[in-house]
Order: structure tokens, then sequence, then C-alpha cells
């Protein structure tokens, strides 16, 4: 802490950075922050979540672990970054399937769309199972983690609502949260399945299948 303490009031004028040169540092930062977490996905993917340390993901990136701590207070704080960036996938993903000009577009055409195109990432899915069982055995991590899906169910829920002109929902599910409730628990059962036998095939033809039966009665009547 000297050390810094001296140098930091021995910098000239010329040492401290201008205006113009803060974008470049703020786009190193971003990559510093990018490859962590490019290089945490992988070692999560392949030593499982509780098996990794900080200086498993500093190594496969290539940095120190003040670079680590530069970005992250921890591999969980780590882990709930890269779990957001997935949520907004899912949702983005949710939106455009449901999205389009056509207004007589059939329920089930759209459906078919969102089994189409949700992330299905065998890698991610081994991920997010790890860190599931570290958060089970962890309440604070549990109780954050709640949050976090909480965020990506609300997500869901807007992207229904947007399409609920078109929704037939089952009686025992007839409003938009509990619809949004009852699709990620699909895409839940779905993921579990996927990760068991690798069939993405058969995974997007059982959602299909799901999706269809809680939210489109008609068509399923």
């Amino acid at each position: 802490m000297t050390t810094t303490a001296s140098s930091a009031s021995a910098r000239s004028p010329r040492d401290t950075p201008s205006p113009a040169a803060s974008p470049r540092v703020t786009k190193r930062r971003a990559e510093t922050r990018a490859r962590l977490m490019e290089a945490a996905f992988r070692v999560f993917a392949d030593k499982g979540f509780g098996q990794v340390r900080i200086e498993d993901v500093c190594t496969a990136a290539g940095y120190t672990r003040g670079a680590f701590y530069s970005q992250f207070e921890s591999l969980d704080e780590l882990f709930f970054t890269l779990y957001d960036e997935r949520a907004r996938l899912i949702a983005a993903q949710v939106a455009e399937s449901l999205t389009t000009d056509e207004a007589d577009t059939p329920i089930d055409v759209l459906i078919e769309r969102v089994a189409a195109t949700l992330l299905l990432d065998r890698d991610w899915l081994l991920v997010k199972t790890d860190f599931l069982l570290h958060a089970a055995r962890h309440p604070d991590v549990a109780e954050r983690l709640a949050l976090h899906r909480s965020a990506l169910r609300l997500a869901v829920e807007q992207r229904l609502q947007s399409a609920s002109e078109r929704l037939s929902l089952p009686e025992s599910n007839g409003d938009i949260p509990a619809a949004a409730r009852a699709v990620i628990a699909a895409y839940d059962g779905v993921t579990v399945q996927l990760l068991l036998d690798g069939d993405i095939t058969a995974a997007r033809a059982w959602l299909t299948q799901l999706l269809g039966t809680l939210l489109d009665r008609g068509h399923n009547s």
C-alpha cells in the first residue's frame, strides 16, 4: 500500500490520463472482463463450478489475480454476471420469437419459433446445474440466485404479455405470471433431459410440445 501511495504522489501531471485516453482504458477493462468471463465459462464447464478456483480462471485467461479482483469480487460474482448475460439472451430470444408483423400468426407457429431459438447450450446447462447445487448449500447464494431467476421470469412475463391476445391459456394457468412460471419450469425440465441424453433435436421437440400444452389451449384441446 505504501508503494502505491508513493507512486501516486510522485506522479506528474503528464501521467494523469487525459479525457481522450479514458475510452482506451475503458475498452481495455472491457476486454479484460470479457476474457475472464469466457475463460471462466470454459473452466466451469470442464471442471464443474465447485472444483474451480480463481487461479484456474486466471490461468485460462492469461491474467493475474489482481486482474480478476479488478473486475469481480468472487467466483460467485462472476457466475452471476454470466447468468445475467444468459438471462438477457433468453429474454431476447423469446421476444424475437413472439414478434411478428402479422397479427394473425397462429400461436402454435409462435411456440415453434420459441422452441427453435431458445438457448439449449449443454456447456451452459452444466455450469448452471453445478452452480444450483452450490447455491442449495449456501443460503445467501441461493437467495441471490432466486432474485436473478425472478428477473428472468419477469422478462418472460413481459414477452408473454406482448402476445397475450393470441395466447389461449389453460384455465388452471390463466394468468401471465403463472404462465411465465410454467414456461421456465418447462425449460428447466427439458434442459435436465438434454443433460442426460445430449439429444438437442428431441429436447426442442419436447419443449415445443410442453409450450403448446401450456400456452395454446385451443390448439391442444
